[in-house]
């Protein structure tokens, strides 16, 4: 028993080693979501007409092949702040990232999944299952780091709350995106990209057009 607590104290602990884990599971996820698209046959297009009408039937496959990477590469960046923030890692939040590596090896299934039955309900709510994965997950590992003690004293209590506000207000967008499915997939997966643009893009709108407040001067 002894031998398995010192074993516990020591395991995991190194953030580099499970970032450098998560960026090359990441660039593989989001490589394999390409993997599917294929050039057509050439002596399937004789003319123009016949390539545009390929590009057009294309578009459904480009329009989810998009929204999945824009996914991962919000995630990534949500990991990416969490571990550049942490003074070290532990078992337990090792094994929280570890399974939250493995939703995003997911993606590239789900998103097949959701291009072959893209107008099938059952194919967009198996991929916001995934979108719900992991945001649960790097949710369950901040509470995690907290709990341990293992986030850098600079990171203040305002950017936790940020953190932790951004997590549930994007699921709770996707999750009324997703619903939308009941109306119509298009319609689900159109408000749900719009959701990514928009934490995509919206923060540095805001820092742009935000005025500045000037520095006050000394007396």
């Amino acid at each position: 028993m002894r031998f398995n607590l010192s074993y516990n104290e020591v395991a995991g602990r190194n953030v580099e080693r499970l970032a450098a884990l998560s960026d090359g599971l990441f660039g593989v996820a989001m490589t394999l979501l390409l993997l599917e698209l294929h050039v057509p046959v050439k002596e399937a297009i004789q003319n123009e007409h016949d390539l545009a009408r390929f590009l057009l039937h294309l578009a459904p496959q480009l329009l989810v092949y998009l929204l999945s990477f824009m996914t991962l590469g919000i995630f990534w960046i949500g990991q990416e702040v969490q571990l550049s923030n942490l003074i070290a890692s532990e078992r337990h939040l090792t094994w929280i990232h570890l399974a939250f590596l493995f939703a995003v090896t997911l993606m590239p299934f789900s998103t097949e999944v959701l291009v072959e039955f893209i107008h099938l309900r059952t194919a967009l709510v198996l991929y916001w299952l995934n979108i719900v994965l992991l945001g649960s997950l790097i949710s369950l590992s901040w509470g995690r780091a907290l709990k341990s003690g293992l986030v850098r004293p600079e990171f203040t209590k305002e950017q936790v709350r940020s953190v932790f506000h951004r997590v549930l207000l994007a699921q709770f967008f996707y999750g009324l995106g997703a619903a939308l499915c009941l109306i119509n997939t298009f319609v689900s997966i159109t408000v749900i990209i719009l959701v990514q643009l928009n934490f995509v893009f919206a923060p540095t709108y805001r820092n742009r057009t935000q005025p500045s407040v000037p520095a006050a001067k000394a007396d």
